[in-house]
Order: structure tokens, then C-alpha cells, then sequence
């Protein structure tokens, strides 16, 4: 636990109590119970203010379909960043069907540039997110997201002469199915997981924790298959909104490695054989 006058020096009027909440993996997060309410604190030690501005617009970019934490204040204590926002109070029920749509609203909102990835580039955890613009959802997606986590897999120790050689056949793969198609560059949550979203007393679907850029919507939802959590229920949601393009299955698994490689290079060779399973394929 942080000391008191830190605390003290956040834009906040009385703290009557601080208590830690524990889940996350990058950030240190707080309940501040206040005299205006209580709200939720996310603190990045050793780092500027500036370090919580990509999720700042990412909620700024989820809220204009989707509920979201609001953002209060943000700023920097004694060279740490940090992030004040809403509290939700968490419902213990509440039906996926609404999460799906939730997705499906977010995804309709498209690019201003009818281009792939964002305005700025992004470092989470150890993992590099480069945005820059790209006209060609293929090119953006192996340069910038698959090539990215293999080069960081190599310089771990994580990578071998034999997935070397699959995967350079899956991203050829990869890259002949969208010489042909290029998907509608939607906002994408970024990190959808199941731990990712959560209702709130009403039973109402809020999208947290965002890591936005545009690209295939079908990024997301290839997410969403690789550890479980989300229902049926969920799927049909999404589905009623923006139902999935044709060749859908052929696209998903490369949307699974790649989160997959994120995790091989954050958590180690736990993760080598789902990573091998898929690449195995090519």
C-alpha cells in the first residue's frame, strides 16, 4: 500500500478509505472511497503522465458505443502515473447477449482515414503495438502485429528453426487471403478477454481496459476463442448487429496466434505448444 500523503495528492476532495484491488497485470489499482463517491485509481510507478493516454482514448473512442468507465482526472505523483476513473458496481448477472452487441456497436465505428491502425504507436507490458497507417489490412497486420512478436520471441529465446519455417508459410497464408479483401477498418477493443468486460448492478454490458486501433473486426473475436469465457449467447449478440463475413474460420487462427505469441513472449514456453498446434497447420 501507497502512503498516505501520496494519496493525498490526488485531485480527489476527502479520501475516507484506500484499498487495494488486485487482477490486473501492468498497473497497481486502488478503490477510493471519497466524499464525492467512490472511484477507481489505476497507478503506473516510474512512468509519466502520458502513459495512460492510450487507454484514455481508447475509452474516449469505446464510449461513443459502448458503456465505459469515465475518465475523471489523470496526471503524475512523485514520477508516477495515474488514472482516475468511474466505479462501476459490479452486478452478479447479466446476459453475454449484451456484451456481443455492445462489440458489434463498437466495430461499426470505422477509421476517419479508411485506413488500418492508429495515431500513435503503444508499448504494453513487453509487447510493442506499431500503428502506423496502412492502406492494405494484410500488410498492416503481418509488418505490425505478427511480425513484431516473432522478432520479440527470437530475442527471448522463444523461437526455433522449425516454427521459423511454419510460420513463414502461415504469414504467406495470411497474406493471399486478403490480397483480395480488405476487411472495413472498424475500432477494435484491442485485448478482448473475458476479463475484459463485466456488468454492471443493473446488468448492463461495460467494455474495460482498452487497447484501440483500427483494423479487422475480426481481430477481436478471434480473441474471444482463445480462453473461453464468452457463451453462446455472446456470439448471436454480436451477431445480430454485424453478422460475421464469409470465410470467417479460414481467417480466426491468425488472429489466435498472434495472441497466442503475445503470451508466449509475457509468460514463456508455457505457451510454446498452442503456438506450434496452429502453426503446425502450415
Amino acid at each position: 500500500m501507497r502512503k498516505k500523503t501520496w494519496f493525498e495528492q490526488l485531485p480527489v476532495h476527502q479520501i475516507n478509505q484506500v484499498t487495494a484491488v488486485h487482477g490486473g497485470d501492468v498497473n497497481e489499482a486502488y478503490r477510493l472511497d471519497t466524499s464525492d463517491g467512490i472511484q477507481f485509481l489505476k497507478v503506473q510507478p516510474n512512468h509519466p503522465q502520458a502513459f495512460f493516454q492510450h487507454e484514455i482514448d481508447g475509452l474516449t473512442l469505446l464510449g461513443q458505443a459502448a458503456t465505459v468507465p469515465q475518465v475523471l482526472a489523470t496526471g503524475e505523483i512523485d514520477g508516477d502515473a495515474f488514472l482516475l476513473l468511474s466505479w462501476i458496481n459490479e452486478g452478479t448477472t447479466g446476459n453475454q447477449r449484451a456484451v456481443g452487441e455492445a462489440l458489434a456497436k463498437v466495430h461499426q465505428l470505422v477509421s476517419p482515414n479508411q485506413q488500418y491502425g492508429f495515431d500513435h504507436d503503444f508499448l504494453i507490458g513487453k509487447i510493442p503495438k506499431h500503428n502506423q497507417w496502412q492502406a492494405d489490412w494484410g500488410t498492416f497486420f503481418t509488418t505490425q502485429r505478427l511480425d513484431a512478436v516473432v522478432d520479440l520471441a527470437k530475442v527471448n529465446h522463444y523461437w526455433n528453426p522449425s516454427r521459423e519455417a511454419h510460420y513463414q508459410k502461415a504469414r504467406q497464408v495470411f497474406l493471399d487471403l486478403y490480397s483480395d479483401y480488405q476487411p472495413l477498418p472498424s475500432l477494435l477493443h484491442g485485448d478482448f478477454w473475458s476479463g475484459n468486460f463485466m456488468f454492471d448492478d443493473n446488468g448492463g454490458a461495460v467494455l474495460i481496459d482498452p487497447d484501440v486501433y483500427y483494423g479487422d473486426r475480426e481481430f477481436d473475436i478471434g480473441v474471444t476463442t482463445v480462453f473461453g469465457g464468452f457463451n453462446e449467447d455472446f456470439y448471436n449478440g454480436y451477431q445480430s448487429v454485424f453478422p460475421f463475413a464469409k470465410g470467417f474460420d479460414q481467417r480466426l487462427p491468425f488472429y489466435r496466434l498472434y495472441y497466442l505469441l503475445v503470451h508466449l513472449n509475457l509468460f514463456g514456453l508455457t505457451y510454446a505448444s498452442a503456438v506450434d498446434q496452429i502453426l503446425d497447420n502450415y
